[in-house]
């Protein structure tokens, strides 16, 4: 059920047509997902000093309600080591179109997984999973079902995936935790049907698991009737 402050991130952003994304892991946060350290900077000393409190390198990424998809107008820097180069990247932000501030957050090791949902005309909120990462549109490799999902559902899933293995610790590489996945996907499923009259689309990718965690990185919340 959404709280009075869930429902107020959604209202702030009807003008928009979809929620910013520091707005969005807000939103993920209270549902109990699991959202990177982070803090929004609406100067550069403000940026420095959230990068010191969650420790280098960072990621930034520009907040501006004119540009949705953040890398393709070369607004997301990762790995930045010092404050030097964040002050920089700052500057460089800045001038983006409809600037609104810097997000600030720790750099995430990890498996890239996409999650996602849509409420199709016909069939209601469906759920998507799926390898992530910036190669989801060449890869392709993602499996869907109706919302809401139960834990065999995403059992099912994940072993629907092409790239299973890659998730089970192929050729020495950490696998990921099956009950974290498990958690993230149920409550975002929870979330989904109580957004339901309120969304079009959203986007959770990459989320990025590890033997111990599933972080969701990037949010896109997309919101019906734009």
């Amino acid at each position: 059920m959404l709280t009075e402050d869930m429902r107020l991130i959604i209202d702030k952003a009807r003008e928009t047509g979809w929620i910013l994304e520091p707005d969005a892991k807000r939103l993920l946060a209270l549902t109990g997902l699991t959202v990177p350290d982070f803090g929004l900077a609406a100067t550069a000393s403000e940026a420095v000093a959230a990068a010191q409190r969650i420790g280098y390198p960072v990621a930034a990424k520009v907040v501006s309600a004119k540009i949705l998809h953040k890398s393709e107008a070369g607004g997301v820097a990762v790995g930045v080591p010092n404050a030097s180069h964040l002050t920089d990247i700052f500057g460089k932000f800045s001038a983006l179109e409809g600037f609104a501030g810097l997000l600030v957050e720790e750099m995430l090791p990890g498996s890239e997984l996409i999650v996602g949902a849509k409420v199709d005309f016909q069939f209601g909120p469906v759920i998507l999973l799926g390898i992530g990462g910036t190669g989801v549109e060449i890869y392709r490799d993602t499996v869907i079902r109706m919302a809401p999902v139960t834990e065999k559902d995403v059992q099912a899933m994940l072993a629907g995936l092409k790239g299973a293995r890659l998730l089970q610790g192929y050729r020495g590489a950490e696998p990921i935790s099956v009950p974290e996945l498990i958690r993230l996907m149920l409550a975002f499923s929870a979330l989904v049907m109580d957004l339901e009259n309120d969304i079009e689309s959203i986007d959770l990718n990459p989320v990025k698991c590890t033997g111990s965690r599933c972080v969701v990185a990037d949010a896109r919340i997309m919101l019906r009737g734009f």
